[in-house]
């Protein structure tokens, strides 16, 4: 019997362990002319998804012993029409395609193995359509992970935190109130989650140097079998979702709260615009309702990431200025570049990195995570400086003039520590002098020396 939402690739491989059949042998049953998609190790992916036919769902129907209208109800992709197979001379013919699944009908993750054997009499995997909110197995308190990964797990223990299932429960509440204000804010539950998942991930990335935060890394060890030990940077990417899920469904609920909106309307001012400022209303309460009393400050210098692209959208709409409806004003668009990293996507940039060397080699291998974080301060240092001069042309000349000179050269100084910053790591990992002084738009020699006295002050 098929799973609820599974994919029709998983299965036929059911169905052929069933027989006590290799996968291939059976697919041997539909003419497919093309490949599934592999993985950089070679291994087929997970995910990969087969559409079926008219001809070819009658074959599936009869190796199952199920009812087409069984198999239409289970598996989301048994209807889908791909036109390369469906029509033409060939088309009575039973065929299949491969496809990714996320092409076919959404995101795919492994299906828990002991509900599996429970519901089939089989202990093998499954992989099935999981949205991002229903990866917890309750009954076995194992978050699902994603299937399109190059990474043997295919669940995490979630059983010393119960916080993560609470989470999942409490999600069923923010949807229906995405639902209820769908009809006049248009904020379906699935844009509603994509947002407060792309916030909280973009917290989780700064978190690695939040001194004060100290949730997510028991978190993250709970996960990793009680310690992440030298293997930490690649847990981070592995479990950023279970250690995460619980802020990302508290962000969720606070950008529907109508409440938290009119504390962003207070901070921007009302119909008096003035800048945002980091201590901010919204943002220390948002901080509050995650648990963290110190993150207000942070999450409000944010310049450029979702969280104050939300805000803005929603002080637009409330001014009625923007642009046409549906344009800048929407608070539920999220751009492509906010849109975080998935953990195929990251396993994948790290695996090339650790291949890489010399000066040939990734950025992030070669230059330290604290390296990193110090270049990426003075530089979000600097656009404050700068964001902070908006508007600044009024008032007296002598007024005007401190105040453009002061950030400007403030600006400049943290520019100039972040170039040489650079400039220091790029030689370090062995690019040449000079073409990184050609870069800096400095001569060799005085980059050199300028590099040599940095070491030496450090």
């Amino acid at each position: 019997m098929p799973l609820a939402g599974e994919l029709t690739s998983s299965l036929i491989s059911r169905a052929a362990d069933r027989y006590g059949l290799p996968a291939a042998g059976v697919l041997r049953q539909w003419t497919c002319r093309n490949s599934p998609a592999r993985l950089d190790g070679g291994g087929v992916r997970a995910d990969a998804e087969v559409v079926l036919n008219e001809a070819g769902r009658g074959v599936l129907a009869e190796l199952c012993g199920v009812e087409p209208a069984v198999l239409a109800r289970a598996l989301p992709a048994f209807t889908v029409d791909d036109p390369k197979i469906s029509t033409g001379r060939e088309a009575t013919l039973a065929q299949a395609r491969w496809r990714s699944a996320g092409a076919v009908a959404g995101e795919a993750a492994f299906a828990c193995r002991s509900c599996t054997a429970r519901r089939t009499g089989q202990t093998v995997r499954a992989v099935r359509y999981v949205t991002r909110w229903e990866r917890v197995c309750v009954r076995h308190g194992r978050w699902l992970l994603d299937a399109d990964a190059d990474q043997p797990l295919e669940h995490l223990d979630l059983r010393g935190l119960p916080e993560v299932a609470a989470a999942q429960r409490r999600w069923a509440g923010v949807a229906r109130r995405a639902v209820r204000r769908a009809v006049r804010a248009g904020a379906e539950p699935g844009q509603v989650f994509a947002l407060a998942h792309a916030v909280v991930a973009r917290w989780w990335d700064e978190a690695l140097y939040w001194e004060q935060e100290e949730i997510w890394p028991h978190r993250l060890h709970q996960v990793a079998g009680g310690n992440a030990g030298t293997d930490l940077m690649r847990w981070r990417i592995v479990g950023r979702d279970p250690v995460i899920f619980p802020e990302v469904v508290a962000v969720a609920g606070a950008l529907l709260d109508p409440a938290m909106a009119e504390l962003v309307w207070t901070d921007s001012g009302g119909q008096r615009p003035r800048p945002l400022a980091t201590d901010g209303a919204f943002c220390r309460r948002l901080g509050e309702r995650v648990g963290r009393d110190w993150l207000g400050p942070l999450s409000a210098v944010d310049h450029g990431g979702p969280l104050l692209a939300w805000m803005g959208a929603v002080i637009r709409r409330r001014r009625g200025d923007g642009g046409p409806p549906g344009w800048r004003d929407d608070p539920w668009r999220l751009k492509r570049e906010q849109q975080p990293a998935t953990m195929a996507g990251r396993l994948r940039v790290m695996a090339a990195e650790q291949q890489s060397g010399g000066s040939g080699s990734r950025w992030r291998a070669a230059v330290s995570a604290e390296h990193r974080f110090q270049l990426e301060q003075l530089i979000a240092q600097a656009r404050e400086q700068l964001v902070e001069l908006r508007g600044v042309h009024s008032g007296t000349t002598a007024e005007v003039a401190r105040t453009l000179l002061q950030h400007l050269s403030h600006s400049a100084a943290l520019i100039e520590r972040a170039l040489v910053g650079t400039a220091a790591a790029a030689v370090a990992a062995g690019v040449a002098l000079e073409d990184v002084a050609a870069w800096s738009r400095l001569p060799a020699r005085e980059l050199a020396e300028i590099i040599t006295a940095g070491q030496d002050g450090a």
